[in-house]
């Protein structure tokens, strides 16, 4: 059982996301504003947060700049506000995913499925013997899917679940060339309508990461999409 911290000044949007969220099985804890979500996170235990975006009290994007600067807990944010440059800061700064109200809650328990999905540890296989393991290396880059760890050259770089995601997806062939709808499909699951831009606001983010830490492994392959440079 996951345990979600949902936060909205409205107390009928809480208790729609209470009731869709708890039927598929997910203990909710609830804030009415940005300084109670704070500190309901605070308290631990929190494995996701749907964020509102406008309230008292802190909006939500502070609330995620202060989780990011702590925490790669997954992140939804949900706004009312359906321009795409409310939606490419909230992913800017770090959210998983970014849901538009009025919204359906078969809709809302399909996204936090997707996203807790991405936290779950992908057993790859291995040369030789045939047995799973769960790290995957690229040259200096290191991804340990059971601990949700990436390494370059030995120095850890913090990722989000969606963009653990889509670096993961970049290391499944080396040299292949993966389309926006193909890291779509992989990262938030098949069915989900995502804009080109959003991807690029997430591989942006992975390359500023690295790019910290002297990297630069992603190449844009233009007209098609992305992939890891082979030369790693």
């Amino acid at each position: 059982m996951s345990c979600i911290l949902v936060v909205d000044d409205d107390g009928h949007i809480r208790e729609v996301m209470r009731f869709t969220l708890q039927q598929a099985g997910h203990h909710v804890v609830e804030a009415r504003d940005g300084a109670q979500a704070w500190q309901r996170f605070s308290e631990g235990g929190i494995d996701l947060c749907i964020l509102d975006i406008v309230m008292p009290e802190a909006d939500g994007l502070d609330v995620c700049r202060r989780i990011r600067a702590t925490s790669r807990v997954p992140i939804i944010f949900v706004s009312s506000r359906d321009e795409e440059l409310d939606r490419v800061l909230g992913l800017e700064l770090g959210a998983d995913d970014y849901l538009v109200k009025p919204f359906s809650p078969r809709e809302l328990a399909a996204r936090v499925k997707a996203v807790l999905r991405r936290l779950q540890p992908e057993a790859l296989p291995t040369a030789g013997d045939g047995e799973k393991s769960e790290i995957r290396r690229r040259g200096p880059l290191e991804m340990d899917h059971g601990r949700h760890r990436c390494l370059w050259d030995g120095q850890e770089v913090i990722l989000t679940v969606t963009e653990f995601a889509l670096l993961g997806t970049l290391m499944g062939t080396s040299g292949r060339v993966y389309s926006r709808n193909e890291l779509v499909d992989r990262a938030y699951g098949q069915g989900h309508v995502i804009t080109e831009r959003t991807v690029d606001s997430h591989i942006r983010r992975i390359r500023h990461k690295l790019s910290t830490l002297g990297a630069d492994p992603i190449e844009t392959v233009y007209g098609l999409g992305y992939r890891l440079r082979e030369d790693l």
